[in-house]
């Protein structure tokens, strides 16, 4: 039987008649400013970084889902009805805020990255030392968020009390694919990254919705 947070979150699941709210507009808008400062400047590199990091949360989100209507019971994270309220909650632990969020802190994170691949950053090489660095900042949010009652951790082996999982899992491959795919030789190739995250994801999303677990 699924939870009474589980319950809340289906109400509204892909239902955007009932939460749309006017301020996904401008946020959607800032987004596509920042899409078209980086295209201006020619930073492609910095956008494939964004876009795979982008495809990494999806790839996530996705198995939440399936955790979720597999287990009938809860996903590993959720974004429940009144608790943060989203304007569109497109899967159960994803909202539009959250998609435009992760794009967002991809291309930033690829902005801050070194030219020099191997530079070294307090002794160690700046593409880890970065990793290291923004994963435990999300985390530390992620938590944050948790313990404002916004994101829901109903799953006892994801919880505050257990970050690592939530660094390992949940931001880690986040971020060095994204700096993996930033760094690649030429623009061809980095598409090519991109490609076979977003096409993995879309084969998953097509799977899942015929079986019934988005």
């Amino acid at each position: 039987m699924f939870s009474e947070y589980t319950q809340s979150a289906l109400e509204i699941l892909r239902h955007p008649s009932l939460t749309m709210h006017w301020y996904t507009v401008p946020i959607f808008l800032v987004l596509f400013y920042i899409l078209g400062r980086e295209m201006h400047d020619k930073h492609y590199h910095v956008l494939a970084g964004g876009v795979a990091l982008w495809g990494m949360d999806l790839f996530n989100e996705i198995w939440n889902s399936m955790v979720c209507f597999i287990s009938g019971y809860a996903p590993v994270w959720g974004t429940p009805m009144g608790v943060g309220d989203t304007s569109f909650l497109i899967l159960i632990g994803y909202n539009i805020e959250i998609s435009m969020m992760f794009l967002m802190m991809g291309i930033s994170t690829c902005l801050m990255l070194p030219e020099d691949r191997k530079a070294k950053i307090l002794g160690i090489n700046n593409r880890v030392f970065y990793c290291i660095v923004f994963t435990t900042m999300a985390v530390l949010v992620e938590c944050f968020l948790n313990f404002a009652g916004i994101l829901t951790w109903e799953w006892p082996f994801w919880q505050r009390k257990v970050p690592w999982l939530l660094w390992l899992i949940g931001y880690l491959p986040f971020f060095a694919t994204a700096f993996y795919v930033h760094d690649r030789p030429t623009l061809k190739s980095a598409i090519k990254c991109d490609a076979a995250i977003l096409g993995f994801d879309a084969i998953l999303l097509v799977v899942c919705g015929f079986a019934g677990w988005l």
